[in-house]
C-alpha cells in the first residue's frame, strides 16, 4: 500500500531547494554511530561532507564510491554523531521500509548539475 500524497507545495517552495548531482569520492566511517557514514562529495566547484545511514542499509557502504547521485546542497549544516553534515542525499525507499537505492542520473553529467 502506498503512503498518502503529502500536501501540495508551491513552485516557490520547490525552487528554494537546491538539488545537484555530485560524485561520491569517499565513504568514511563515523565511529560514534551505529548507522552513519560520512560521504565526501564532489559538486564541481565545491565539495561537501554529507552524513547518511548507510551502515544500517548496506553490507558494504563503500560500494557507492565513484557513483553520481542527487543531493540537497542548501540544507542547513547539522551535527550528527559528532560530525557536521552539509546536505542530504536522495535515498529512495527508506521511508517505505524497503532496501534503499540512490537517486542517480540516467547517464553521467557534470558534477554540480542542477535539478530542473
Amino acid at each position: 500500500m502506498s503512503a498518502p500524497v503529502k500536501p501540495n507545495v508551491t513552485m516557490k517552495e520547490v525552487d528554494a531547494i537546491d538539488v545537484r548531482v555530485g560524485t561520491i569520492l569517499e565513504v568514511e566511517d563515523v565511529p560514534a554511530s551505529r548507522k552513519l557514514v560520512r560521504l565526501h562529495v564532489d559538486f564541481g566547484d565545491f565539495t561537501r561532507h554529507i552524513c547518511v545511514g548507510f551502515k544500517a542499509e548496506r553490507e558494504n557502504p563503500k560500494e557507492v564510491e565513484g557513483k553520481q547521485a542527487l543531493f540537497i546542497v542548501n540544507l542547513a549544516p547539522k551535527e550528527m554523531a559528532g560530525v557536521i553534515s552539509e546536505g542530504m542525499i536522495f535515498d529512495i525507499g527508506y521511508q517505505d521500509k524497503i532496501k534503499p537505492v540512490l537517486a542517480i542520473p540516467e547517464f553521467e553529467v557534470p558534477n554540480g548539475t542542477r535539478l530542473g
